[in-house]
């Protein structure tokens, strides 16, 4: 998350590094109609060598709508942790790919979100990525 300031922000440093997500969701075989929809947040923390925050208690949210025609819409707010940078308000307007069942994400908004992969599961996405020696977790489940 180059545009995270402060704690967050010197994460997005190193190079990502994706976690096993999938699996065999029974018998889920994604398409672009199943995975299309909006998500939100359900899991979202951060781990590095002081332990596990969670986020979403903090007051963090991710909402986004994954369009058919391969378009995003959607918001990250990420809160005054109390570090050096403040918080984080991005636009996640872009575009969505699916190949097999990864989902990845282009966007203007310099995120985490854009630089990992997600697995996308029966009604959920999840992805997690290391930057810098912490790693977060995202797992968005579907509400429409």
């Amino acid at each position: 998350m180059r545009a995270v300031r402060g704690w967050l922000g010197a994460w997005s440093l190193a190079a990502v590094a994706l976690a096993g997500c999938g699996g065999d969701d029974n018998g889920f075989s994604p398409s672009v109609a199943s995975v299309a929809g909006t998500y939100n947040a359900s899991q979202f923390t951060a781990t590095n060598s002081s332990g596990t925050v969670n986020l979403l208690s903090l007051g963090a949210t991710v909402h986004v709508v994954l369009n058919p025609d391969g378009t995003t819409t959607g918001h990250l707010s990420v809160p005054d942790i109390g570090q050096e940078g403040g918080a984080l308000e991005a636009d996640l307007t872009g575009t969505w790919t699916l190949s097999g069942n990864a989902v990845t994400f282009s966007q203007t908004a310099d995120t985490f979100i854009r630089d990992v992969e997600f697995t996308a599961a029966q009604n959920s996405l999840e992805s997690e990525g290391t930057f810098d020696g912490a790693t977060l977790h995202l797992a968005l489940a579907k509400t429409g």
